[in-house]
């Protein structure tokens, strides 16, 4: 039977032996997987902690957890951050769930001469990334910021690591850095006065592909390739 993982975040101090009154995660074991006591649950948090415990007593409004053994951390190999031009519908959310999955340790959604979509849910984001950081087994959980215009964005972060813009048609580059960005663009690419921007500030480019890639692609294999 599959052991579930769950992100306590800082709410739960997760001692060998203790009470856990958590309203929505007694809910969700209660009345969505339907636990039972005897069961085994793995619970991780903002300290990279990772535990995994039986459950000796559960009901609606408490369960009694001892744990059986600790878990080293699972951490990316890597530090990238991910710099990506917001999509439209549902690409932003699948980038946030596929990069936290190969490692992305930070996301900075972008607002580019050429985005169309500007909103952004940023609880939902949050819960995404929690989500798949539970269900891919890293420990870690990837922080995420509000949407920031791309000229702000890159000189705030560009004298802390190399930040490579993903195109097409550039030389392929053998990433080396342990820390590092991933500059991915908006549909309908990049407009001249931000590649005039790139030329000017000396960003280097990395080709990810032969081919033109949709935005939630080019996040994905950008990502792979460097992790």
């Amino acid at each position: 039977m599959r052991i579930h993982r769950f992100y306590v975040g800082n709410e739960v101090s997760l001692k060998k032996d203790f009470w856990l009154h958590g309203e929505a995660l007694l809910w969700q074991w209660n009345k969505v997987l339907r636990f039972q006591e005897g069961q085994q649950v793995i619970l991780f948090d903002t300290n990279l902690t990772e535990r995994l415990y039986n459950i000796e007593k559960l009901s609606k409004t408490e369960a009694h957890l001892l744990m059986i053994t600790e878990y080293e951390p699972r951490l990316p190999s890597k530090h990238v951050y991910l710099f990506w031009s917001l999509l439209k519908r549902d690409n932003n959310e699948l980038i946030l769930q596929k990069a936290t999955e190969l490692g992305v340790s930070n996301f900075i959604p972008l607002i580019t001469d050429r985005t169309i979509k500007k909103d952004f849910n940023f609880e939902r984001a949050k819960k995404i990334i929690i989500e798949a950081s539970e269900q891919c087994g890293r420990t870690s959980i990837p922080h995420v910021r509000e949407p920031i215009h791309l000229q702000k964005a890159l000189p705030e972060y560009s004298d802390k690591f190399p930040i490579y813009v993903c195109q097409q048609g550039h030389d392929r580059v053998d990433v080396k850095e342990k820390k590092l960005g991933l500059l991915i663009g908006p549909e309908g690419g990049w407009s001249a006065n931000e590649l005039a921007f790139f030329s000017d500030n000396n960003y280097q480019h990395l080709s990810i592909s032969d081919f033109v890639l949709r935005g939630e692609t080019a996040s994905i294999v950008a990502t792979s390739k460097v992790l």
